[in-house]
């Protein structure tokens, strides 16, 4: 269905009508080390996927993508997110629901000191970029779309990540919108398979390097006028890129952000190792 551009930013009862809202993101992108990479993605998506994540209160939803070595060719920006831009093979992503995100991190962090005080950790990964955000805000291609609560569990083909800078003093929730009032996102979401560009904010703890955690967790989440946007991409991820290409390099020429990552992923087919001899 074509974007249509006189319903936007798109607020339809079939998105704001439900009680159950996403308020935060826990995004973690993760190396396993070489030669562990089938144990890696077995003790994740087996064990600490459920035991270190979805076990928690509140948390709504979760799902795991993975970049292989095509899709990290395709990546654009600079190492302040990914160091070198390379880094990062699996992202995986959990949605809490709006109001709780406090009670959620009182149950986790304890959950994975315990989990790594029993042997049940993974010591050959390492953290690239690991941080909670808060949600700013989804935009939608469709009159009538997934909504973003549901996105996560509806299968979608890949993602596409885009970190940006808010410049001359955009914070992140100004940045977002004057994304949603410009050409470059009609742009992106005319005629592409992009359906969602979900926005967040990283929280005031991750702004800089956590401490209390049990192991590094790579590049601190960023300041205020940090903006993360997972997007959604119903169809071949490939047919997505030159559309973020225009969209960030409009973004630049505008004078409203600097893009500092963009990075495509595929779906994880769970429950096998699909992808694990492709990811170098």
């Amino acid at each position: 269905m074509p974007y249509p551009p006189d319903n936007y930013p798109l607020t339809s009862a079939g998105v704001d009508d439900y009680p159950v809202k996403v308020g935060s993101m826990l995004l973690t992108l993760v190396d396993p080390h070489k030669g562990f990479e089938s144990a890696y993605n077995r003790w994740y998506e087996r064990d600490h996927f459920y035991a270190g994540c979805m076990e928690g209160p509140w948390q709504i939803a979760g799902s795991r993508w993975v970049a292989t070595r095509e899709m990290k060719n395709l990546r654009w920006g600079g190492t302040d997110v990914a160091d070198p831009l390379d880094a990062g093979s699996y992202v995986a992503i959990y949605w809490v629901e709006a109001g709780h995100h406090k009670d959620w991190d009182d149950w986790a962090l304890p959950q994975v000191q315990q989990l790594y005080a029993n042997g049940r950790g993974f010591s050959e990964r390492s953290h690239v970029h690991t941080a909670t955000f808060d949600h700013v805000g989804s935009l939608y291609r469709d009159a009538d779309p997934v909504p973003v609560e549901l996105a996560l569990d509806h299968h979608y083909d890949g993602i596409v990540c885009v970190w940006l800078d808010g410049r001359n003093g955009l914070d992140a929730a100004a940045l977002h919108e004057r994304i949603a009032l410009s050409d470059p996102l009609r742009d992106l979401f005319s005629g592409s398979d992009i359906e969602i560009v979900s926005s967040w904010t990283p929280r005031p703890e991750f702004r800089n390097s956590r401490d209390n955690a049990p192991m590094s967790l790579g590049s601190p989440g960023g300041q205020d006028n940090r903006l993360c946007q997972v997007c959604f991409i119903g169809g071949d991820v490939r047919a997505s890129i030159d559309w973020f290409r225009g969209y960030t390099k409009a973004l630049a020429e505008l004078e409203l952000a600097d893009t500092l990552l963009v990075a495509p992923f595929l779906r994880t087919i769970v429950g096998t190792d699909t992808y694990v001899d492709q990811l170098w």
